[in-house]
């Protein structure tokens, strides 16, 4: 229901620019009919993208694709190909590993000692309207959203608790290397998990609304 009123609003805004479009162009001297039609079908485009069936649009996929690609790229702001050359034993290489990390870890920890409880229950409350707004009102672009949500949460949080034991133990060289090597694989099997329970769940959501013509 929430989704249907939110696509007759879209429309309704559509036609109200439309409208005001037209309005314009009629004023234009210099603007000709051709022009017209351009500009009208440039924005009948781009509004025909803003679209409440998540699953069924390339934006969501795009958005879940360059995150999960994002996050493979390094750890803890330390690059993947840096780890690899101070796994292998370099000095230099290990030195500006451990500078890195020690910045991150550092800077994260004592954000979350100062306003970890304020984080903590904005992420928690916002988690519970999305996942009321999708599960409850069913919802199709809280779902969506909710299912990008909560594996980015569960990231920070695997993140953090990687913050808390580097601090800890202290690791150097290529035992840090090696912690960090085995957070990106975790963080590489959450994802793909993640990215299989969308697409079921968006292939389910999909079909189901074809099958009940909504």
């Amino acid at each position: 229901m929430i989704a249907r009123t939110s696509g007759h609003c879209l429309r309704v805004v559509w036609l109200l620019c439309r409208v005001a479009l037209q309005r314009m162009a009629l004023h234009e001297e210099g603007l000709g009919a051709a022009s017209r039609q351009r500009v009208l079908a440039f924005f009948e485009n781009m509004l025909s993208l803003i679209d409440m069936r998540s699953f069924a649009s390339v934006w969501f996929w795009i958005v879940m694709a360059l995150y999960w690609s994002s996050v493979s790229q390094g750890v803890l702001s330390a690059p993947y190909d840096l780890i690899l050359r101070a796994r292998k034993g370099d000095a230099r290489d290990q030195a500006d590993l451990h500078a890195l990390v020690g910045i991150h870890v550092r800077r994260r920890l004592v954000l979350m000692r100062r306003a970890g409880h304020w984080i903590v229950g904005f992420t928690m409350a916002v988690l519970t309207l999305v996942s009321m707004l999708a599960f409850l009102y069913h919802l199709e672009f809280a779902q969506a959203l909710f299912l990008l949500l909560l594996p980015m949460t569960l990231v920070r949080l695997f993140s953090l608790r990687l913050c808390f034991r580097i601090e800890r133990e202290q690791p150097q060289g290529e035992r840090l290397a090696r912690l960090l090597l085995q957070h990106r694989l975790l963080m590489q099997a959450l994802g793909v998990l993640s990215i299989f329970v969308a697409a079921v769940w968006g292939m389910l959501h999909v079909m189901s609304r074809s099958a009940l013509g909504w």
